[in-house]
């Protein structure tokens, strides 16, 4: 028999790098928090891993600067374009004073963001799946389900919050249908050990049907996170073999640059997949709901840029709601209308240009093209850096 509904004054959808730290400034300042995640954690995540620079500038206001820097990788102070048998490297423009960014990998990144969550005062529900939004009078009444025993929750709240990415089809109104067509681009990801990755030093892989890039992260691992084009990866998977590994192949059979850097290393686990990715920009469906995050909008990964967006759109929308002392509808429309024009002045421009960037790189004839423009000017790679918001303090 369901439980009678719990009542908060906002529910969380999602418990990751967007749902998290919104959690955790709301619960800061004294509203009654919950959040609803349906992965068990610690958990593997297909994710680039890197934070940029203006986002841990956000993590030492938030007072959790220190303990990243301790957990994460070397700062990445230069960034490559590897592609055919060029490897051209460059300094990380960072702005005036600020650091440079660092990765951590999401098993570590997820759990210490929803402890921090739950230490500030917000109520964690792990695991459980939101199953259903209902509008009320004055709210929404959200059903859950408990993974492992099928216990069924139900929360009542006049905010509800979706941090729960954009790769997961579901029946919430936020969460929107997929279709697979072969040009659908999917995304991988693994980590190894003993790498040959100089120190600090994040390339961009370009090959054909598809983009990635590498990055130290803690512990000494190294992240492959890659997309690539479903035709593409049916064409180059031979019988008996995995994904993962026909991917890693054909990476480094058009990237002399990964080729040596994978040369002796070891995988840690299993290559992890998902997709496929959703760019573009995402409206709410309805007032008193509120997206952050990929669920608010998604770059293509090749701006390495995702944790940065979910960090900082967290950010975003909590000063807003916080503002507002009450969270019935005429305040809620109003911090509707200001967090969307915040986001997309934040993110719209970085998130345009992903899409650009990721149609010339999957595209053989662009890189043919390109390149000789960036062996004359290597400069060129700091400058697409800079576009894709590594240096773009947060408002």
């Amino acid at each position: 028999m369901p439980s009678p509904p719990v009542g908060y004054e906002a529910l969380i959808i999602g418990g990751g790098p967007a749902g998290a730290p919104t959690a955790m400034l709301l619960a800061r300042a004294g509203r009654r928090v919950a959040v609803l995640e349906q992965s068990t954690f610690p958990r593997r995540k297909v994710c680039g891993e890197f934070i940029s620079a203006p986002s841990l500038a956000l993590l030492d206001a938030l007072g959790l600067g220190q303990a990243f820097s301790t957990m994460a990788g070397p700062e990445v102070r230069e960034v490559g374009l590897f592609v055919g048998r060029d490897k051209i490297v460059v300094p990380m423009p960072v702005a005036d004073g600020s650091p440079y960014g660092r990765a951590l990998s999401r098993d570590k990144l997820d759990t210490w963001l929803l402890d921090q969550a739950s230490q500030a005062g917000a109520t964690i529900y792990q695991p459980y799946k939101a199953l259903a939004l209902e509008a009320l009078h004055s709210g929404w009444r959200c059903t859950a389900q408990h993974r492992a025993t099928n216990e069924t929750l139900t929360i009542e709240a006049p905010v509800v919050i979706a941090a729960h990415g954009s790769w997961e089809s579901g029946r919430l109104p936020t969460q929107t249908a997929t279709s697979h067509t072969p040009h659908d681009l999917l995304g991988f990801k693994a980590h190894f050990r003993n790498s040959r990755l100089p120190p600090g030093l994040m390339p961009l892989l370009v090959f054909p049907g598809g983009y990635g890039g590498m990055v130290e992260s803690d512990g000494g691992r190294v992240s492959l996170s890659c997309c690539i084009r479903r035709d593409r990866l049916a064409a180059i998977r031979q019988p008996g073999m995995s994904a993962g590994e026909a991917v890693l192949r054909h990476i480094a059979s058009h990237c002399l640059g990964v080729a040596e850097v994978v040369e002796g290393a070891v995988l840690e686990d299993d290559w992890l997949a998902a997709g496929p990715i959703q760019p573009g920009l995402r409206r709410a469906p309805h007032p008193g709901i509120f997206l952050v995050g990929n669920a608010a909008g998604e770059a293509h990964p090749i701006i390495a840029d995702g944790l940065s967006i979910a960090l900082q759109s967290a950010w975003l929308l909590s000063q807003r709601l916080l503002a507002q002392p009450s969270w019935d509808n005429p305040p809620l429309q109003a911090v509707a209308k200001s967090y969307e024009a915040a986001y997309r002045k934040q993110f719209g421009p970085r998130i345009h240009a992903s899409q650009v960037f990721a149609q010339l790189a999957i595209r053989p004839w662009a890189t043919t093209m390109l390149l000789p423009m960036f062996r004359a000017v290597p400069q060129l790679l700091g400058l697409g850096a800079r576009l894709a918001g590594k240096t773009m303090a947060l408002e």
